[in-house]
């Protein structure tokens, strides 16, 4: 019998994988509450991000018992660590952005499969016939105790163009509002919403699915963004890419749209014309939930609502959960930004770009920082330009860092460093106020500053920490020998 794991190709193969490496998985069947106390246990356990301390990076957590929920399973955590995320891509953790850069430059299209070949239908829940509850019938969990309600929080939801068809999918922020509705939360310029639009101004809904428990590679796929994937292009073809095989597809049963045949769960429904409510109309707390800069998100007073006809799963199925501004949505939305920076400032100037990092500290979004190699005194105002290049390459990026070769991107230590020594705030900072930004940063609205015309809007900068080129032997670091020092100290790991 071989002793080499299966490949993996959705949830249940990529927590098997996980098994296999001690302090990346943890199972309890001790009794959780979905509402506030599991992520209350996992910010301390494993959250990490933005998350208020104390949190620390540690294993995913699989609890086996849910309180009100008999036989249900939540998974919370799977990528909140950039090493889990390279175990279960078969990549070393510093290679991710250019793996995901090369999935990208070569997609790979979704195969359509029969509901024979379809795990994600060996349950089915129909609202006409079994007159279901969401509430009961799945755990949607809370994050804190001020949450609008209970949500899915790494749920995928896929939707088509209704003049050419391309499909589009993306995560969103999805609230349980009744037995049988949803609201869902779409920050500006998001395609599904594009889709939305066009649909209503037609009167009619558009037919979605949301797929919940997947192969980790689908959702890292899927949260790429324009313009790196402009509208038209199909995410899952990225996801496709990276595992070397098309995401499998089925019908859905209820609505004229597709799901990922190989999710935990489905959830099939359409995105209803005309149809308003409060994110926090059930619980009136003023709060979302928290987001990824750390930050209770306000609640909408005005969502667009998802009227769900089916509800479609495995058997002992799992429901995939994150803690709001941790270091899962560093590892969804950062390696896939990293990736399209990278790839543009290849484009660009070729071989000058060494790395790019999302930094935690900004939730995968606002803060990168991103590495150069200079060869001639051009490439000083180079290295700028590429800073600028960032900031207009990812619309919600909010601050670059650049350092030098000899500075470790990873290391937060290391690039604070290049940022004391290699700085001088009157001659190395670059300003580009009045640029569009990210709705849920706090300090982006004309309450915190007047002269902003719009939520959203914001300063950006790019900080510069390189050496001059031709100032560059004033900034050798000191040399020291390259020796093992495992002859004198054997536990020492790289």
């Amino acid at each position: 019998m071989s002793d080499q794991p299966a490949p993996v190709n959705d949830l249940r193969s990529a927590l098997a994988l996980l098994e296999r490496h001690p302090g990346q998985l943890h199972t309890t069947d001790h009794p959780i509450d979905p509402y506030g106390e599991l992520a209350g246990v996992y910010k301390r356990v494993g959250a990490g991000g933005t998350v208020e301390r104390p949190t620390r990076v540690g294993p995913a957590m699989l609890f086996e018992n849910v309180k009100g929920y008999p036989g249900a399973r939540i998974l919370v955590g799977l990528l909140a660590s950039r090493n889990r995320v390279g175990l279960l891509l078969d990549c070393p953790p510093r290679e991710l952005t250019r793996r995901m850069t090369d999935a990208v430059r070569n997609p790979v299209e979704p195969v359509f499969v029969g509901a024979d070949q379809s795990p994600c239908q060996e349950v089915v829940h129909r609202a006409d016939a079994d007159g279901f509850d969401l509430r009961t019938l799945l755990p949607a969990p809370t994050n804190t105790d001020q949450d609008a309600g209970p949500y899915f929080c790494e749920a995928l939801v896929l939707g088509s163009d209704p003049d050419t068809g391309h499909t589009d999918v993306t995560i969103h922020r999805l609230c349980v509002q009744d037995k049988d509705e949803i609201s869902i939360f779409f920050a500006p310029g998001r395609h599904i919403d594009a889709f939305r639009k066009k649909a209503e101004a037609r009167g009619k809904a558009l037919p979605v699915s949301i797929n919940i428990g997947l192969d980790p590679a689908v959702y890292l796929g899927t949260s790429f963004e324009a313009p790196t994937t402009p509208l038209g292009f199909d995410e899952l073809t990225i996801g496709g890419s990276l595992r070397g095989e098309g995401v499998q597809l089925v019908d859905c049963l209820t609505v004229d749209q597709k799901a990922i045949a190989r999710a935990e769960i489905v959830i099939e429904g359409e995105i209803l014309p005309e149809v308003r409510v409060a994110e926090d109309q059930n619980t009136n707390t003023g709060h979302a939930m928290p987001e990824f800069p750390g930050y209770d998100g306000p609640a909408n007073p005005s969502l667009p609502v998802i009227k769900v006809k089916a509800v479609t799963t495995r058997k002992d199925a799992i429901v995939q959960t994150l803690v709001g501004p941790g270091e899962e949505h560093v590892s969804l939305a950062g390696i896939p930004t990293e990736a399209a920076v990278l790839r543009m400032c290849e484009d660009e100037y070729p071989g000058f770009v060494q790395q790019t990092y999302a930094h935690s500290s900004g939730g995968g979004k606002f803060l990168q920082v991103v590495q150069v190699k200079k060869t001639s005194d051009f490439d000083d105002g180079r290295a700028r330009q590429v800073g600028v290049l960032a900031l207009g390459i990812y619309t919600e990026l909010k601050h670059v860092v650049l350092v030098d070769e000899d500075v470790d991107p990873f290391d937060t230590e290391d690039v604070l460093w290049a940022m004391t020594t290699r700085f001088q705030a009157d001659k190395d900072l670059v300003v580009l106020p009045g640029v569009a930004g990210h709705v849920l940063d706090p300090s982006q609205t004309p309450q915190y500053n007047p002269a902003l015309p719009a939520k959203g809007v914001t300063a950006k900068m790019v900080y510069d920490a390189t050496r001059p080129y031709g100032l560059r032997d004033m900034f050798t670091r000191a040399r020291f020998r390259d020796v093992d020092p495992r002859p004198w100290y054997p536990d020492y790991e790289e």
